[in-house]
């Protein structure tokens, strides 16, 4: 059997918090000057608060040339596009959202009571992808697999671990993973070694790879080794798991728009000044392109 080559921790990243949409706290730690970017990854943001105090949410906002993966672990998350398309995922729940060539959306909190908790990442898209087709994939809690073993559990949302695949269908090869150890408990994660990653620790305390993990901070992986490492502590461990195969194209950022040179971003910019950055003919939630 070959020797696991577990990998060593490059870089901690704390959270920075600031207000997003209509007023939201989050805490962001890639897509900040400490970290701009992990390729293909652009951003991470954890929302947690009261949900009344979320209600502004996030009004309608445009994107192009990437994608956006918003996962809830408490409260209702509504979006709604231009066209009028709507979804709602719940607790547990994950949406997948590609925004391919452009769409105007909302995300909106559903309920005013309890505790609103959950993330959104942003991914970037290969230039060949930048202009496919808008598309949603909703996953209710029911809908994600849970891998378990000696006191750890993974919910599986993409790529797979212990044996269990996830249902989101990625454009680029990754690994998405909500883990959860219980106290002492340990998970090895075979991720290969060219794909960049991170871990997110959202609660509990442990180490992961050789350093020692804590809230609000992410764990960026080193590309030598085969395998992340995680153990929890007393009272357990909670982190994301996301880890991707890079693209290696130029990234041109601009607010909620991301494609490979200025000019396509400044076209992006046009498009949606004249109203036709999402096309009428575009339902994100009917699967009519194959990935």
């Amino acid at each position: 059997m070959a020797a696991v080559a577990v990998r060593p921790i490059k870089s901690v990243v704390r959270g920075s918090k600031m207000m997003e949409g209509a007023g939201v706290r989050i805490c962001r730690t890639l897509g900040t000057p400490a970290l701009r970017n992990l390729d293909p990854f652009l951003m991470l943001d954890e929302l947690k608060m009261p949900a009344h105090e979320a209600s502004a949410g996030f009004p309608n906002h445009p994107h192009r040339g990437f994608e956006t993966c918003s996962i809830m672990l408490s409260g209702k998350m509504e979006h709604k596009d231009s066209m009028g398309n709507e979804g709602v995922i719940g607790p547990g729940g994950v949406q997948w959202m590609t925004a391919g060539r452009g769409i105007i959306h909302s995300e909106m909190p559903v309920v005013t009571s309890g505790q609103l908790h959950g993330f959104q990442l942003w991914i970037n898209l290969p230039a060949k992808d930048k202009m496919c087709k808008p598309r949603y994939q909703d996953l209710q809690a029911d809908d994600i697999p849970v891998a378990e073993k000696d006191g750890a559990s993974v919910r599986v949302m993409a790529g797979s671990s212990l044996g269990v695949a996830g249902p989101i269908k990625l454009r680029n090869p990754g690994l998405l993973l909500d883990v959860r150890l219980a106290p002492g408990a340990k998970l090895a994660q075979h991720v290969p070694e060219a794909w960049n990653g991170f871990a997110y620790v959202y609660e509990g305390k442990g180490r992961i790879g050789d350093k020692s993990a804590q809230p609000e901070h992410a764990y960026v992986l080193h590309n030598e080794g085969d395998t992340v490492q995680a153990t929890a502590g007393e009272e357990g461990l909670k982190f994301l798991l996301i880890c991707g195969q890079p693209i290696g194209e130029p990234i041109k950022q601009h607010g909620p728009f991301v494609m490979n040179t200025d000019a396509e971003i400044q076209q992006a910019f046009r498009d949606y000044q004249s109203g036709v950055l999402q096309r009428a003919e575009d339902n994100p939630w009917k699967d009519d392109e194959e990935l």
